[in-house]
């Protein structure tokens, strides 16, 4: 017999939650340097006051509506990725993101780097649970020939597809859904790559009729007093705590907050979405607290690139230095790598932040640190890490 004591002493494993920011956060507006002049000089129309922001070291300050980002930074809970990027950064929405979902700027690549992950978690592909995307499509970075990720639009209704018992009906429903399974998003319009998602589905078809079958029973068993907005990364956030708690052996959960490609009308625009995305974090980890399911967990928060210096009198254009957060119970808080330099004699191409350190290190350090993997193969080389945990 186990004892209650020893239960809760067996080590858990390390289950990494990703959540993507599609369109290019503005960095500069979410972590703000709120005592350099040129800040305020550049962002005259798409900029906040020094009295509105929340400070969190005597030079940098939160975005206004992020106070749950500063208490959390105050727990020591969140690692702030300064200048994070790559060289010769790409100001193309599709372009960028593939080069950050498959570790590969040169060429356009066949395998996502967490899909690579998956074939080293679950290499007999025993589970197609293994990862799971909550939202609209597949992403590239769980995307591989071989390999198995399901791809959730609606917990609540996900299981119903089980309810087809005839196996040729349940197929041709599939091919319905193919769209989900397909690596787009909003940023790639009508292009479907209709012969990738078909031979996707024709390989894992079962795999995701198997994992309809297993998340079925998930949204009726799960109970918590947490009240999660009613908002896509809220709704998320809370499918992720909802599929953890029922021990299904996912390890990796993927998630995506849209809106962030401000050309126009930022302020209230990133306004909202900030107050969406910092509450939504602050609620998982309550959520997982009570059920005592946090220590296992680290999430990462990325976006493809980050915005201009100066404004356009609205919004702002595609830059590329941009930042990341790595959240959870056993991170080390702190900022990390060095915040680019606003000195306009600093910008590359006499616009943009440079980038201070390479995005595959952090993919990197998650990865050998959290996960216990080796990540050369993965990220498709050696890079720099960071040491942001306990």
């Amino acid at each position: 017999m186990v004892t209650k004591s020893k239960k809760q002493n067996k080590k858990k494993d390390p289950v990494l939650v990703v959540v993507q920011l599609s369109g290019g956060n503005d960095f500069l507006n979410t972590v703000i340097p709120f005592t350099n002049g040129i800040y305020y000089d550049v962002r005259s129309y798409v900029g906040h006051k020094e009295e509105e922001v929340l400070p969190f070291t005597k030079d940098l300050a939160f975005h206004p509506n992020a106070e749950s980002f500063r208490e959390l930074y105050k727990q020591g809970k969140m690692a702030i990725i300064q200048g994070i990027g790559y060289e010769n950064s790409i100001r193309s929405h599709f372009r960028a993101m593939d080069i950050w979902h498959t570790c590969e700027p040169n060429t356009v690549a066949t395998e996502g780097w967490l899909a690579k992950v998956i074939r080293e978690l679950d290499p007999n592909s025993v589970n197609p649970l293994t990862a799971i995307s909550f939202g609209k499509g597949l992403p590239r970075a769980l995307a591989a020939p071989g390999v198995i990720a399901t791809s959730v639009d609606n917990l609540d209704n996900y299981g119903l597809m089980t309810s087809i018992e005839d196996d040729v009906q349940r197929m041709a429903n599939l091919d319905v859904f193919s769209r989900m399974y397909t690596p787009k998003d909003e940023w790639m319009g009508d292009r479907h790559e209709s012969g990738v998602v078909m031979n996707y589905l024709a390989n894992t078809g079962s795999g995701v009729l198997t994992g309809a079958d297993m998340l079925k029973d998930v949204p009726r068993k799960y109970k918590s007093s947490v009240e999660y907005a009613d908002n896509s990364i809220a709704k998320a956030l809370r499918d992720v705590v909802r599929v953890h708690t029922a021990n299904l052996g996912t390890r990796i959960f993927y998630t995506q907050h849209g809106g962030y490609d401000h050309h126009a009308q930022e302020m209230p625009a990133h306004d909202r979405l900030m107050g969406e995305l910092s509450q939504g974090i602050t609620d998982f980890l309550t959520d997982l607290e009570e059920h005592n399911a946090s220590d296992e967990i680290v999430m990462l928060v990325f976006t493809e690139f980050g915005r201009r210096m100066r404004d356009n009198g609205s919004g702002t254009d595609h830059g590329s230095g941009g930042g990341a957060f790595i959240i959870g119970n056993r991170v080390k808080g702190g900022l990390y790598s060095e915040y680019p330099s606003i000195e306009p004699s600093e910008w590359l191409n006499g616009e943009d932040l440079k980038h201070t350190f390479d995005y595959r290190g952090v993919y990197g350090t998650l990865l050998e640190q959290h996960m216990g993997l080796d990540p050369t193969e993965i990220v498709l080389g050696n890079y720099e890490q960071l040491n942001p945990f306990k």
